[in-house]
């Protein structure tokens, strides 16, 4: 008999059928004459309620084995449930345990868990309703990212997870060696001699596939990476992460309003789709988590967004009737109180800021006939401050070494960059949008780690986080999830 998902019953389900589920005890309530389990295959929010009655083989065995957590097959004919709350219901015929969970070890036995508690076991959160949910959101969302880009004739291009290169000059990386690290070669100058490494030179885990994808939008025009990258940055705070991903799509023919465009029309997109595929999980966000989710999507979905240059965005900072934190002056980068006061307070929807300070902004972004700003954009919506930047490229050979030089970055490490100028150079645009990110934007989720599977972040490679417990203490993202 093929076994049916509990999402697939719960919606389309008949009274009479015959069906087969299989899937984890979440309760189990005991009567004198019948036994009510839920059941959940991580396939919806809401859980499949079997009953059991004492006709079933084994049922007394049975009926002590099932305790929260324990997987089963059951197998049975739904009916129409008189229940409250529930359509159908599944009387079931056969009950087989495949394993059991000890009701005085396993750790989700109760109602209600921290999320600093969960974090700590993240090899069991999925199985609490926040959680299932967000990974649900997750998935719909993930589909949507390349149902956009597949329907629009874009290229999935993988990009290298080792690079040489650091794309944005932060200098935050992390560097992938085969060295002994208890005999180090050295050089004359007493430095690493990273010659006798693997590569033969120090490479790093990848910050962003952008100049690799360039490569490519040289070849087929319209391409995206959708990738894991990483930062070795030192920060235990609810925003970062060591290991994310990113989806960075880049455009050749394309400039800087062009790449406005389709980055309005990308959230957009996801936003909608995953309203569409996951309405109970966001329903359950907008009443458990944060009370504006589904209006925060409607904003986007529904408003055009407002478009100012970074000089206008400077002007009406300037204006503010109130006091930010970090100054605010021509030339410094807008921070997150900065870009939230306009996204949330001042336009009231998303935002697209143009043409920031060169000095500011990567050796790649196109130059202003100005000399002073660069063709840069960054969309800022409410609540989160800035979640999508991008740039018009710069494609000429001439400005771009010019760049290149001013901003002190190895040109012999961007030969083959430079090539791209040289042969057949054309306008080019691209993004990027970090994928957790946008995730807690969705869900109302306030620590990025908990919308991650198996978050990586300072002192926490595995699956237990107890060491960045002191980093959260005061986190106002220790509100409870509940498995109820």
């Amino acid at each position: 008999m093929t076994t049916r998902r509990i999402v697939d019953l719960l919606r389309n389900g008949q009274p009479d059928e015959t069906v087969t589920i299989q899937g984890w005890v979440r309760t189990k309530r005991e009567q004198k004459e019948f036994c009510f389990v839920e059941i959940n295959d991580g396939s919806s929010m809401v859980g499949l309620q079997a009953i059991l009655n004492p006709t079933l083989p084994d049922y007394a065995e049975v009926v002590k084995k099932l305790s929260t957590g324990a997987s089963v097959t059951i197998a049975g004919v739904l009916a129409a449930s008189p229940g409250k709350g529930q359509r159908i219901e599944l009387k079931a015929e056969t009950v087989t345990v495949y394993g059991e969970a000890d009701p005085e070890t396993y750790p989700l036995q109760k109602k209600r868990h921290s999320f600093e508690f969960l974090r700590e076991i993240a090899h069991l959160r999925s199985r609490t309703n926040t959680i299932g949910a967000v990974f649900r959101v997750r998935n719909a969302c993930a589909n949507a990212v390349h149902q956009f880009f597949q329907e629009r004739g874009f290229l999935w291009v993988h990009t290298p997870i080792i690079s040489a290169n650091d794309c944005e000059g932060a200098g935050e990386l992390f560097t992938v060696t085969t060295l002994d690290l208890k005999n180090v070669p050295k050089t004359k100058e007493q430095e690493i001699d990273y010659s006798q490494d693997f590569f033969g030179r120090r490479a790093f885990l990848t910050v962003s596939g952008q100049l690799e994808a360039e490569i490519m939008a040289m070849a087929f025009t319209n391409v995206y990476t959708f990738g894991p990258t990483f930062r070795a940055e030192n920060s235990n705070t609810s925003r970062h992460l060591a290991e994310f991903w990113m989806i960075e799509p880049e455009m050749a023919f394309c400039d800087l309003d062009g790449n406005m465009d389709l980055a309005e029309a990308f959230l957009k997109h996801i936003f909608k789709s995953v309203l569409e595929q996951c309405p109970e999980d966001m329903e359950f966000f907008n009443q458990r988590i944060d009370d504006s989710v589904l209006a925060t999507a409607d904003n986007i979905i529904n408003s055009s967004f407002e478009r100012i240059t970074y000089t206008k965005a400077i002007e009406l900072l300037e204006k503010a009737d109130r006091k930010f934190e970090y100054p605010v002056s021509w030339g410094l980068d807008l921070q997150s109180e900065h870009e939230r006061y306009l996204a949330e307070e001042l336009f009231k929807k998303p935002l697209i800021v143009t043409d920031y300070p060169a000095a500011i902004k990567a050796f790649y972004m196109r130059l202003n006939d100005d000399g002073k700003t660069v063709r840069a954009m960054d969309i800022l919506v409410p609540k989160i401050g800035e979640i999508v930047g991008g740039s018009q490229r710069e494609e000429r050979l001439d400005a771009l070494e010019r760049r290149i030089q001013t901003m002190g970055v190895p040109q012999e490490d961007l030969w083959w960059y430079l090539d791209l100028r040289r042969f057949g150079t054309v306008p080019h645009a691209g993004f990027g949008l970090g994928f957790e990110r946008v995730i807690q934007f969705m869900t109302g989720m306030t620590n990025i780690r908990d919308v991650i599977p198996f978050p990586r972040a300072p002192l926490s490679a595995d699956f237990r986080a107890s060491s960045v417990r002191a980093g959260f203490a005061n986190d106002l993202d220790f509100r409870q999830s509940s498995l109820g």
